[in-house]
């Protein structure tokens, strides 16, 4: 497996000693104008010394490599501390769903702020927790009602592992423990849920993880055989649960589409066949939906696009549209019923769980999602947004196209006929030596990634429409054809 990217590590383009603000003059494009040579220089200093940005590799910035300064956003769009618009093909990380600048999400929080500016959920409740549980409960599938609210995604995902195994203890099932999760899958970063994460780049350097994370195959049919039953993979689950002994594993989680690898989707009946064989070994399903959920795939929750009912879901980004962090676990009554009575409680929290001012955001999110029906919206759509990434496919370097919804992944391949994929010395010269920093040079914010085969992954706000699907194809287009032009020049002068 190639080496691991991020999208914050990947805009800086550095490997070709050119970060996206002092690169070759802009190129003509739909977005953007020529930035000026130098931002503002305070800044770039207090970044370069104070700010320890995520995955990101922070050598990359010095006095002639500056750090991307995003300074204001508007619907589909952002600019940074130069003036220059980009558009935000990547919703910012799969969570400003409504998009940016929407006056009234900062307005909610500044009247709860003046209210109630905080207060703990520990024995505590207040009116925007209880309103938005009720709001959350009434959405969710099935008797998902109860709601345990975090900071984030990956607080959550830890949260639901927790919940599976003292469930099952509370039921005198006391060797239930086990959490298992797809290869490539990204399920957070804190020890828990990188546990149940599948990509060894982010694991190895942290080991020894928690344990109890098993990983079995995930859904990316573009390779498989054709010959291969369709729904092997889910099959593979129950393989390894009568593997590590049924008695010990407390929960199955997956995403409804698969966010490492590159937006993999289940094949028809899926799902149904993981809830058959979870209800066959007393094991919860999880349905990780920190992006999935909140209309990114056209629903609510991704589950009800592909027909099934989990246990527990995760749930974050999107809930609030990453104008306040906020996260949760829906639970289903039948896994809380438990904790419900005499001296029993869940032992567990976060002092941010439930935030006030986080949870009078999400409240008035969701009346934006109501009010202007940003699921239809997502729905009515993607089949203009698919049809523009799959024009690509004329192109010798994309393999192929897959997601759903607002979330969808271009596979970069060295050979179309035969699937050939880039070694990581390839992927690092196609992806940060060339393709990130010049998508962002032209005004395009999107992924590229090679934790598994290289992608390009687009997840645009839920407002986006066929304006924007031509200014990404407009760029991405010229962009993958000069990549694969590269491409083939690099690989001769190598083999010569």
């Amino acid at each position: 497996m190639a080496s691991h990217t991020h999208v914050n590590e990947a805009r800086a383009g550095t490997e070709t000693g050119a970060t996206p603000a002092t690169g070759t003059p802009e190129a003509p494009g739909p977005t953007g104008v020529a930035p000026p040579a130098r931002g503002d220089d305070r800044l770039q200093r207090l970044a370069r010394r104070n700010l320890w940005m995520h995955f990101t590799r922070m050598g990359s910035y010095d006095e002639e490599h500056e750090v991307p300064v995003i300074v204001r956003g508007e619907g589909c769009y952002v600019y940074d501390e130069h003036g220059k618009r980009y558009l935000d093909g990547l919703s910012a990380l799969y969570c400003v769903n409504v998009g940016h600048g929407r006056k009234e999400l900062g307005e909610a929080a500044a009247r709860q702020a003046e209210q109630l500016g905080f207060y703990t959920n520990w024995s505590y409740a207040h009116p925007p927790a209880i309103e938005l549980a009720a709001r959350v409960a009434e959405l969710a599938p099935g008797n998902l009602n109860r709601v345990f609210f975090t900071s984030g995604g990956s607080e959550a995902v830890e949260s639901a592992w927790k919940l599976a195994k003292a469930y099952h203890r509370a039921r005198g099932e006391m060797n239930r423990h086990k959490l298992i999760s797809r290869k490539l899958a990204y399920h957070g970063v804190s020890m828990g849920a990188l546990a149940a994460t599948g990509l060894q780049p982010l694991r190895e350097p942290f080991e020894p993880l928690t344990p109890g994370g098993v990983h079995v195959p995930n859904t990316n049919s573009y390779r498989w055989s054709e010959e291969r039953d369709p729904l092997w993979a889910a099959d593979a689950i129950e393989e390894a649960i009568e593997f590590e002994g049924a008695d010990t594993v407390a929960a199955v989680i997956l995403e409804p589409v698969q966010n490492g690898g590159g937006c993999f989707t289940p094949q028809d009946g899926y799902f149904q066949r993981v809830r058959e064989i979870c209800d066959r070994h007393g094991v919860l399903l999880i349905s990780d939906e920190v992006i999935c959920s909140w209309g990114r795939l056209g629903h609510w929750f991704g589950s009800e696009r592909y027909g099934y009912e989990p246990d527990i879901i995760t749930t974050a980004k999107g809930i609030s549209s990453a104008y306040a962090p906020l996260g949760a676990v829906i639970a289903g009554d039948h896994v809380a019923e438990p904790f419900l009575h005499d001296k029993a409680s869940f032992a567990h929290g976060f002092t941010f769980g439930g935030h006030p001012v986080a949870c009078a955001v999400g409240l008035a999110n969701i009346d934006i999602m109501e009010r202007e029906r940003l699921g239809e919206h997502v729905l009515a759509n993607e089949g203009a947004f698919r049809e523009m990434l799959e024009s690509l496919r004329d192109l010798p370097i994309v393999g192929d196209v897959r997601g759903a919804g607002y979330f969808h992944a271009i596979e970069l391949v060295k050979d179309k006929e035969t699937k050939d994929t880039f070694d990581s010395a390839e992927s690092e010269v196609l992806l940060r030596g060339f393709l990130s920093g010049e998508l962002y040079r032209r005004g395009l914010i999107c992924r590229t990634d090679d934790r598994g085969d290289p992608i390009v992954q687009l997840s645009p706000p839920l407002i986006a429409g066929p304006e924007q699907f031509e200014e990404i194809e407009a760029v991405l287009r010229p962009v993958l054809t000069e990549a694969s032009e590269r491409m083939e020049r690099w690989s001769s002068q190598s083999k010569a």
